[in-house]
Order: structure tokens, then C-alpha cells, then sequence
């Protein structure tokens, strides 16, 4: 007779490693970055670059003073610099790349205890404090080389302030050819990335479709107009947060309801704050809000294990 061997989860172990997960996601990424680069120029590749050797140098000094094992080997602070890189506009300047970087990386990364421990996602924080403390430069965005009509304009402030008769083409959307961030222009771009982190597993695609959804239906039901809501799902950060910022492990549930929950608040936050909030764009909002109640969200999905009485009280 075999012998029953009791332990503790986890049961079953995937070959997959934090490495090979964020090589994923880099990969996932560079489509957004190589069309951003096109788009906007070699500004945009000075912005990135800087952006992500300065998360890698970031994490890589941290530890060395504090003296712990290095970890920039299994490459989150490069997918983090790169994030944070891709949200910015051609405006922000080197000092904010450097500044943007080191936040996410020692404040809200490292000094949480590292990949694993942190309350929020490093790049999604280091937006919006970039955001708030720079909003004359970092606010809104800049036009691409071959968008002359929108004259920096991004199709959510022309949407905030009434002005829908200047907006680009919806194959413009589609292409990137509009103003915006770096890595949030080519909706094709970003597309692609999805389809690749479902494909290999990295990602489910209950967050990203339940966030995107949640704002075109919300948007449909306020300005009962379905080209607008298309609009709203192409504009801004919704794509690249949805996809690659919504989806992080480390700051969202991991069960499917949970997902569903924290993806529903996403859509719905987002569009609160993009119809009557001060800003015409609030998906980094959302999103670290929902980093902020994840904990509970995923305490109220939690499945009772097998055998053990449901709580009372």
C-alpha cells in the first residue's frame, strides 16, 4: 500500500520562472516600442532607454548597499523601466525618467521587500506621482512625427473639452498616427502583445477584456454614442494598462472572480474620473486604486478549502 503523503500547497509546479515571465512580457512589449520609436522619433528611444537602465541600476545599487542577493537577472526592473518609459510622453524630460525610475523601483519595489512584496504596480505609481508633482510636462501628451491635424492635442482632452470634430481617423487610432504617450498610440501595437502573453500563458484574458469592456459599455450608456466609446477604448492608456499593468500578480487577485471584480472596478473608475473628473485621462488612477483594495477583493473571492466550516462571523 502507498503511502499518503500530506504537505502543504503548492501541489503542482510550473516550469515557468519570473524571468521567463517577464522575458514574456518584454516581448509582449516591443511591438508598443518599436512603433513608438517610429512614431515619435528618437526622442522616445532616449526616454525608454533612460527609463529602464535607470530601474536596472536602481534595483542593482539597492541591493548592493543593502546587501542582498542581486535580483535584476530575472529582468522585472527592465519590464518596470520599460512600463514607466512607454506612459510617458515625448515632453517628459531625462530628469523625470531618472526620478520616475528610482521611485518605482526603490520606493514602492524594493523597499516593500522586493518583487513579490510591494502594495502596487512600481510603474503604475511612478506614473501618476510623475503626474501630479509634473503636471505641466508630463500631462496629456505630444503629437508623432506625422500627426499634424491634432497639434498635440490627445483625443481625450479634444473629447473633454468638446472639440470631437478634430479627432484623428479611427485607423489613425488603430495605427498610432494621433498624440499621446510613448507606448499607448498604436492600438495594433498593443493588440499584438496581448494576443502573445494569452498565447503563452502569461496572462488570462478576463482582466484586460472585462476592463476594456466595462468602459466601452459605460461609455455607450453616457454619451449614447457607440464611435465616442470606440474612441474612449483607443484613447489614452486603457490598452497598455490593461493588458500589461492590470495584469501584474503581484498586485491583483489571482482567481478568476477576483480578476473579474478588480478588472470591473478598473472600467468603472476610469470612467468616472475620464467624464467628471479634473482629468481627461484616469486609467493609472484606477488601476493603483484597485492595487489598493486587491487585498480585500481577494479575501472576498477566497474559496473555503475542502473540509473546513465556513466562517460565521
Amino acid at each position: 500500500m502507498e503511502k499518503l503523503i500530506v504537505s502543504s500547497s503548492p501541489h503542482i509546479h510550473a516550469k515557468a520562472t519570473t524571468q521567463s515571465i517577464m522575458r514574456d512580457v518584454l516581448i509582449a512589449l516591443s511591438p508598443a516600442t518599436v512603433a513608438g520609436i517610429v512614431l515619435f522619433g528618437w526622442r522616445a528611444l532616449l526616454i525608454v532607454c533612460v527609463c529602464v537602465a535607470t530601474a536596472i541600476l536602481s534595483e542593482f545599487l539597492f541591493n548592493l548597499i543593502v546587501k542582498k542577493k542581486q535580483t535584476v537577472s530575472d529582468l522585472s526592473a527592465a519590464v518596470t523601466g520599460l512600463l514607466l518609459g512607454l506612459s510617458l510622453p515625448t515632453t517628459a524630460t531625462v530628469w523625470h525618467c531618472i526620478v520616475g525610475s528610482v521611485f518605482a523601483i526603490i520606493v514602492v519595489k524594493c523597499l516593500f521587500g522586493g518583487i513579490g512584496c510591494n502594495f502596487a504596480n512600481p510603474a503604475v505609481t511612478a506614473r501618476v506621482m510623475l503626474f501630479i508633482a509634473f503636471a505641466g510636462s508630463i500631462g496629456g501628451g505630444a503629437a508623432t512625427k506625422f500627426a499634424e491635424i491634432t497639434a498635440g492635442a490627445t483625443p481625450l482632452e479634444l473629447i473633454k473639452t468638446g472639440e470631437s470634430y478634430k479627432l484623428p481617423e479611427l485607423l489613425d487610432m488603430f495605427l498610432g498616427n494621433r498624440s499621446g504617450s510613448i507606448g499607448e498610440t498604436c492600438a495594433i501595437a498593443l493588440i499584438l502583445g496581448f494576443v502573445y502573453l494569452v498565447i503563452r500563458r502569461v496572462i488570462s484574458w478576463h482582466t484586460p477584456v472585462i476592463f476594456v469592456a466595462t468602459v466601452f459599455v459605460l461609455s455607450v450608456l453616457i454619451t449614447n454614442d457607440p464611435t465616442v466609446a470606440l474612441y474612449e477604448v483607443l484613447s489614452g492608456g486603457l490598452l497598455i494598462g490593461a493588458i500589461f499593468m492590470a495584469t501584474d500578480y503581484v498586485t491583483t487577485p489571482i482567481n478568476k472572480y477576483g480578476k473579474m471584480i478588480f478588472a470591473l472596478g478598473c472600467g468603472l473608475i476610469t470612467v468616472l474620473i475620464r467624464f467628471w473628473g479634473s482629468y481627461p485621462e484616469g486609467v493609472s488612477f484606477a488601476i493603483l486604486i484597485m492595487n489598493i483594495l486587491s487585498p480585500y477583493i481577494e479575501k472576498l473571492c477566497t474559496r473555503i478549502p475542502f473540509g473546513k466550516e465556513k466562517r460565521t462571523k
